[in-house]
């Protein structure tokens, strides 16, 4: 094997000569696999040389090579390191692998959300139950609106609840990419049920307390107060639990709340945290209406008040159906780990060019990436191997939530270069845009 990896360097070094970089291949034959260890692999000299004859040899530049391709498929090259029966190392985990793809503290996170979440249907299902009881004493609908409301966000919370534990079950060959897709699902129906149980319902009471001369009398009035008042302070605990995961999360993640409440990629905990922070406001609004029809004795403020809960609750329900749509048919992660991914794969000496880097959201803590590279000349079969292997290695220490994983190799033209060129500044400028968000 000594012969064979300075006859590597050798090649190498010739290959060097035009790209600069000799030093990098004798470093990848010190620390590369050795021909029998390629050979556990399955994967041939053989097969390499076909993936990559369009490569070395002059004038067989293959036609097609479009970003659009996808990745893996024929056209533009062969895709390389991934799934390979019985290798644990090249590829993305096969279904039924016990490696879930996801980062650490994956489960614990889900452990702190199935906490919060236990906190708010507890609150909800007692408040909903007081709200409804006081509602009827007091003839009041704002009071009556929210009990909806609290109906509606226990609801979402057995959804939620649902979410966490389908989304755990493993990997199948009917779903090969895991089910961490059932979260955005359940928190799409969560949406559904705060636009129609909450919002519709405080419509139609706000319309009816327009059309009612009925005066209600000072103690019902006053026995809704006190319902509100409880209630304010249940939604305002289940509301400091979620927060204070929020904040947890922002701080090993090293950034500020606010900006963790912007881009947190768990739906149960953002669905809780949009559900209490609209409770407690739709609570402080329903006191506002009852205490204004109780000094002038007009039930238009109380109508109002009910109203605007509707439009609050329909406005939840707009923002949260469109953040789990947008996850259900297949969304990248956020601009700054995908910068992040394309430097660490353009700094990578052995690789030429990076023509695509496509990643989808698989779950909450679960990601799927999908790059297309053009590897610099001079690599032979078992030094594009090591490099493939590598990669990927490094790839998942920095990112362990890259479950998914599939590097392209293939024949970069002028034009994918010019594609790849300015796909890097729009991406360039989105992480400069969300930048200036966080910083306004």
């Amino acid at each position: 094997m000594s012969g064979d990896h300075e006859g590597n360097a050798a090649s190498a070094g010739n290959a060097g000569d035009a790209v600069g970089r000799t030093a990098g291949w004798q470093e990848f034959g010190r620390r590369g696999l050795s021909e029998q260890e390629s050979g556990r692999r399955g994967l041939s000299e053989q097969e390499f040389g076909r993936a990559r004859s369009g490569k070395h040899e002059p004038g067989s530049h293959e036609a097609g090579n479009e970003l659009g391709n996808a990745p893996g498929s024929e056209p533009g090259g062969r895709e390389l390191g991934n799934e390979v029966p019985g290798n644990e190392e090249l590829g993305s985990e096969e279904p039924g692998n016990e490696k879930s793809g996801k980062a650490p503290g994956g489960r614990g996170q889900d452990g702190e959300t199935r906490k919060t979440v236990w906190v708010a249907l507890g609150a909800n299902l007692g408040i909903a139950v007081a709200k409804a009881v006081g509602g009827g004493i007091a003839g009041s609908p704002a009071l009556l609106s929210e009990a909806a409301h609290s109906v509606a966000d226990s609801l979402n919370e057995v959804f939620l609840l649902a979410s966490l534990r389908r989304s755990e079950r493993p990997a199948d060959p009917s779903h090969p990419f895991g089910y961490g897709k059932e979260r955005f699902f359940w928190s799409l129906l969560a949406a559904v049920g705060i636009f129609v149980t909450g919002g519709c319902f405080s419509f139609v009471q706000g319309i009816e307390a327009f059309q009612s001369e009925e005066s209600e009398s000072g103690s019902g009035y006053a026995i809704g107060l006190a319902v509100l008042v409880v209630a304010l302070l249940a939604e305002g605990t289940s509301l400091l639990r979620a927060l204070s995961q929020v904040r947890a999360q922002a701080k090993v993640r090293q950034h500020s709340t606010l900006r963790e409440i912007r881009r947190n990629e768990d739906p149960a905990l953002r669905t809780v945290l949009a559900e209490d922070s609209t409770a407690c406001l739709g609570v402080l609004l329903a006191i506002l209406g009852m205490a204004l029809h109780m000094a002038t004795g007009d039930g238009a403020y109380e109508a109002w008040a009910s109203l605007l809960i509707g439009a609050l609750l329909v406005y939840v329900a707009y923002v949260l159906g469109k953040s789990a749509r947008a996850q259900l048919i297949g969304e990248a992660v956020a601009p700054e780990m995908q910068q992040r991914i394309r430097d660490f794969l353009d700094g990578r000496p052995e690789i030429d060019a990076v023509t695509a880097a496509l990643t989808m959201r698989l779950g909450p803590d679960s990601v799927m990436l999908a790059a297309r590279v053009d590897l610099v000349a001079g690599l032979d079969s078992e030094e594009v191997e090591e490099a493939l292997v590598r990669t990927k290695r490094e790839l998942r220490a920095q990112w362990p939530e890259l479950g998914q994983l599939f590097l392209d190799v293939t024949d970069a033209s002028v034009a994918d270069r010019v594609r790849a060129r300015r796909a890097r500044e729009e991406l360039d400028d989105a992480v400069e845009e969300r930048r200036q968000v966080d910083a306004g």
